[in-house]
């Protein structure tokens, strides 16, 4: 009988550099209120949001996207040469086909290498950090860049109250690859399809293409096509995250073999202020253990969040290389992934 050949990667992997990219329209709560039935200080009584970024001009999801991995690269100090797998985590490149990675990795300079994209929301990140890990583990690759990028924007009704003022775009990138010291647990994550639809694409695109081929002929102004958009049960998806993402963060501190006293750093998705602190808090987390707080003037990024956030701690110093993290994204699926993770260096070039 003929024997398959395996391979076998590194036990030990990490995040080696990192790189974002911020656009540069800022949009206040003030301006967001010029559409939406809403005031600056409601808003950031209940989000922790005072402003979020807008992509604008020549900017799109593809080129937020490179720029946020070319830094990730330069940042690391690995050659872009051996890099072996792209991953691109995002729920808003605005194709199904082609998919974004492979584009991407081309405009990097790295066209043949795998390259794919990674759909799960908010927890987008958290997934791909997992993949990557796993990927360098079995030797399916040497090195992995991994990219979360979101145009959210495009897909947001501004008139909504539950999801107009939450969103911004953004891309945070890691280079991920061998090291001395694993420096990524293994990743706790899960999924409640049940209530997936609580966070939704309210049309989905097969009726939207019909109803745009109904309407052909007729009079936008009397009857228009409308927009895709996303909506958002916030109370459903509140009662979720109160059950599930306890438990997710204190399997994440087991399946590490750490302690919460070991956790110096805490950088969760940056979905609300509110809920962050309260996370904090039900997990037993010091007072004084810096938490990520991105999101009063970026927003929720979605997948971009959470790298975002943790270039932000480490450009501005809240946070330093080496330090113990523990990460958790959460939302649309609706799907979770947490992990317990040494930081990389701070940015040498970063997007603040």
């Amino acid at each position: 009988m003929v024997s398959i050949a395996g391979k076998k990667g590194h036990d030990n992997v990490a995040m080696l550099g990192i790189g974002a990219y911020r656009p540069t329209r800022v949009v206040s709560n003030d301006e967001v209120c010029e559409v939406l039935d809403s005031t600056d200080e409601w808003i950031f009584e209940r989000s922790g949001i005072r402003n979020r970024r807008w992509i604008s001009g020549d900017e799109s999801l593809r080129s937020i996207s490179v720029a946020a991995g070319r830094r990730a690269l330069r940042n690391s100090g690995v050659d872009p040469s051996q890099i072996g797998a792209l991953i691109l985590a995002t729920s808003s490149w605005p194709m199904l086909t082609p998919h974004g990675a492979p584009i991407v990795a081309s405009d990097l300079g790295m066209n043949g290498i795998a390259a794919f994209d990674l759909t799960s929301g908010c927890g987008g990140f958290g997934y791909g950090l997992g993949v990557a890990g796993d990927m360098i583990r079995a030797g399916s690759a040497e090195y992995v860049l991994l990219i979360g990028a979101e145009t959210m924007t495009i897909g947001i009704d501004p008139t909504d109250r539950g999801t107009a003022f939450i969103f911004g775009d953004g891309a945070g990138a890691v280079v991920i690859g061998p090291s001395e010291e694993n420096g990524i647990s293994p990743t706790v994550w899960g999924s409640d399809g049940e209530n997936a639809e609580a966070i939704k694409q309210d049309v989905n695109f097969v009726d939207y293409m019909q109803r745009a081929q109904d309407l052909q002929g007729t009079d936008p102004k009397v009857e228009p096509v409308g927009r895709m958009a996303l909506r958002m049960e916030g109370p459903r998806v509140f009662r979720w995250a109160a059950v599930t993402l306890p438990r997710a963060l204190s399997t994440a501190l087991d399946v590490a073999g750490v302690s919460k006293d070991d956790i110096e750093v805490f950088i969760p998705h940056q979905a609300n202020a509110r809920i962050n602190e309260l996370m904090k808090k039900n997990l037993g987390l010091a007072d004084d253990i810096p938490m990520a707080g991105d999101i009063e003037n970026t927003g929720n990024t979605s997948a971009a969040s959470i790298p975002l956030a943790m270039e932000e701690m480490l450009a501005t110093g809240k946070a330093k290389g080496g330090q113990l993290a523990l990460l958790l994204g959460f939302g649309a699926g609706l799907s979770y992934a947490g992990q317990v993770v040494i930081l990389p260096p701070a940015p040498a070039e970063s997007s603040l």
